[in-house]
């Protein structure tokens, strides 16, 4: 591949990851009783904890999201982290032999129904995953620094002033 190439895979991997977490998140995010629903299903968290989690859990992924989006500095490692976890999870319910929705976009979704299981979300999941092991590694071989949250909403303010749009 050649530089412009691996650039615009960087930038596509960054944007599609965002942008999967942005609609997973927002679609829990509209339903967050069905979501806790189906978080209980895992058997993993006491009740007291389902609807904090519940709504918690997918606006991280929102603003991960978006922060993805953006190359904003720490985004990837929440988005790391939130992978992990989400693998663990699946791993576990995969292990416990559970024939459940994942939860992974919401109460409606379409997964569910068409497989009704862990595993194919599972493996959707490791891929995410090896897609964020590729932005780490570019990153750190190209020595790609992530914008910093406040030099962001700097640039945004300045280029409100102006009249210009973020780009």
């Amino acid at each position: 591949m050649t530089g412009k190439q691996s650039d615009l895979s960087y930038k596509l991997c960054r944007w599609a990851l965002g942008a999967v977490f942005i609609y997973a998140g927002s679609i829990e995010l509209m339903a967050p009783r069905a979501f806790a629903v189906l978080i209980d299903a895992y058997g993993i968290l006491p009740v007291g904890l389902l609807m904090p989690v519940a709504i918690t859990l997918p606006a991280l992924e929102v603003v991960a999201g978006i922060g993805l989006i953006f190359d904003i500095k720490g985004s990837l490692s929440i988005i790391a982290g939130l992978m992990v976890t989400f693998i663990s999870i699946l791993a576990y319910g995969v292990g416990m032999g559970l024939d459940i929705d994942c939860g992974c976009f919401g109460p409606e979704d379409p997964e569910a129904e068409a497989f009704h299981g862990l595993r194919g979300a599972l493996y959707r999941n490791l891929v995410m995953l090896t897609g964020v092991i590729f932005m780490f590694s570019w990153r750190r071989y190209h020595d790609i620094k992530p914008i910093k949250i406040s030099t962001f909403i700097k640039t945004i303010r300045k280029k409100r002033r102006t009249g210009n749009a973020y780009v």
